[in-house]
């Protein structure tokens, strides 16, 4: 059986975000199934910032995290010498950080580590994700110039795809859909009847303190205030705060330290555990009867866990994935009011029957067949990969 080497290029495991580990995790074992279909025994290296969930499977070993003093320096010899010894390169980009959405030197930052691997003259292939926006003719030139010296990209929405196009890049684009959809997970327990609703809000540090960069048209932290008061007063509820990105604590952007100071002014809220993966997370989802939330990996949590869910969009990237699913039920942060939105969620809340049964038909018929597309794409590419055996 062949061996090979597949670097795994902004991938994480643990905290700080959830989302990047779930992404990581389920493209892993969607590429180790590709692997045996191709009939090799792969062997990952992670580059991306420093996870604090260090336990990982035997064929998986640390790369050289992506320091940027180190990448803003040029004293990239550890980063250039590990590409070197991978037979392919496959980088997920953190699901959406090739963008201009995050400010200019975050994408200098993503950009440099693509140029290098290119560099490196092993095959790059773009993992599932959304493509875009880009604001400027530089960034469009740039994510031109990387898209076309890929092997292949692929795009995990329909927004996307067009955002590729529009580029004008002529390199090959499949569109498949997020990879997170494949996170395993512990099953739900059966509930007893009359067991007490339990809601899930999760609370995106980021939006909690930073809605303004978005361009918000709703009160975020007064929307979570009157979801809790709302669905506090329901009878047999609980409503449960639930964390996806947990940087330091007392950071601007973490989650955690949100829903403390939230949980400080209703006594009766209570708080979900601080997971130490994405997996701990869905596991515990899974539990719910609704979930809302502004983490788009949270929310991918509860929807292919079937547990009800209402996403509170800050960018394009939720618009697009969930309208590739066919799931209209998405509150558009930047088009609708606190009041509209409390109107959308309350509704959704009484029609969850109805969005299960949604939930249900999108994972058979969307999600399964796209990330099946994927997995033999790439069980074709490591087939044709030229290494020793």
């Amino acid at each position: 059986m062949r061996s090979l080497r597949i670097g795994l290029l902004w991938h994480q495991f643990g905290r700080p975000n959830l989302g990047v580990d779930a992404l990581s995790r389920s493209n892993i074992a969607i590429l180790r199934a590709a692997a045996a279909a191709a009939g090799a025994k792969p062997h990952f290296i992670l580059f991306g910032k420093p996870g604090e969930d260090l336990t990982i499977a035997d064929d998986i070993e640390l790369g050289p995290f992506l320091r940027v003093r180190d990448l803003a320096t040029a004293n990239t010899r550890n980063y250039r010498n590990e590409l070197n010894k991978c037979d392919l390169i496959v980088d997920i980009c953190a699901g959406d950080g090739f963008t201009s959405i995050y400010g200019r030197f975050l994408f200098s930052l993503q950009a440099i580590t693509k140029y290098l691997a290119i560099q490196s003259g092993r095959p790059l292939v773009f993992a599932p994700q959304t493509i875009g926006p880009f604001d400027s003719a530089w960034t469009r030139s740039a994510a031109r110039w990387i898209f076309n010296r890929a092997k292949i990209t692929f795009a995990r929405d329909g927004m996307s795809s067009l955002a590729f196009k529009d580029l004008g890049v002529t390199a090959p684009l499949e569109e498949v859909i997020d990879v997170a959809f494949r996170l395993p997970f512990e099953s739900a327990k059966v509930k007893n009847q009359g067991e007490v609703i339990k809601v899930g809000i999760n609370v995106s540090g980021l939006l909690y303190r930073h809605g303004d960069r978005f361009g918000l048209t709703l009160d975020y932290p007064e929307l979570n205030r009157r979801l809790i008061t709302a669905f506090g007063a329901m009878p047999n509820t609980e409503v449960w705060l639930v964390s996806h990105v947990h940087h330091d604590a007392g950071d601007a952007e973490d989650d955690f330290t949100v829903i403390n100071e939230i949980a400080q002014q209703f006594p009766g809220v209570k708080i979900a555990p601080k997971f130490e993966n994405s997996e701990e997370a869905k596991s515990w989802i899974v539990n719910l009867d609704f979930f809302t939330g502004g983490r788009m990996h949270a929310c991918i949590g509860a929807f292919s866990s079937i547990v009800p869910v209402m996403p509170i969009a800050y960018s394009r990237k939720f618009n697009g994935l969930f309208s590739t699913l066919n799931y209209p039920h998405v509150v558009d942060g930047r088009c609708v009011t606190t009041d509209e939105a409390m109107t959308m969620l309350i509704a959704g809340f009484n029609g969850r029957a109805t969005l299960r049964d949604e939930l249900v038909r999108s994972m058979a018929e969307i999600v399964k067949v796209r990330l099946d597309r994927y997995q033999g794409v790439m069980a074709d590419i490591l087939k044709e990969l030229p290494t020793a055996a």
